[in-house]
């Protein structure tokens, strides 16, 4: 048998990589690719909750600005073109929100962040 190549603390048989790995080091290096994915979820949601916020105040500063004295078709699509970047950014919002909430009670890990994790 040979030691663990991280703490050699212990004989192993086991092997990743062709590196010898005890079940103690391979729980440790699992609990911190589960911890980087969180924080990474997490991350996500907060950059997506902060475009959200900046197209909210985006669409109530182009409303609040009515009548804004443009021709017809402008004033209309200026606030038309706010409007579907907060349906957009809320959208992204709360896809973030649900990839957090379902890697939190289910364990379920986005296949975009699957790579990080092995």
């Amino acid at each position: 048998m040979v030691g663990c190549a991280l703490c050699n603390a212990e004989d192993t048989e086991l092997y990743v990589s062709g590196v010898p790995i005890c079940l103690k080091c391979i729980a440790l290096r699992e609990k911190k690719d589960e911890a980087s994915i969180r924080d990474i979820l997490i991350s996500q949601l907060a950059q997506e909750t902060l475009h959200a916020e900046a197209a909210t105040t985006e669409f109530n500063a182009v409303t609040s600005d009515v009548p804004s004295f443009l021709p017809q078709p402008d004033g209309t699509q200026r606030i038309l073109n706010a409007s579907r970047a907060l349906t957009v950014a809320r959208s992204e919002m709360m896809k973030a929100h649900h990839r957090l909430n379902d890697y939190l009670e289910r364990g379920t890990v986005p296949e975009d962040l699957k790579q990080r994790s092995k």
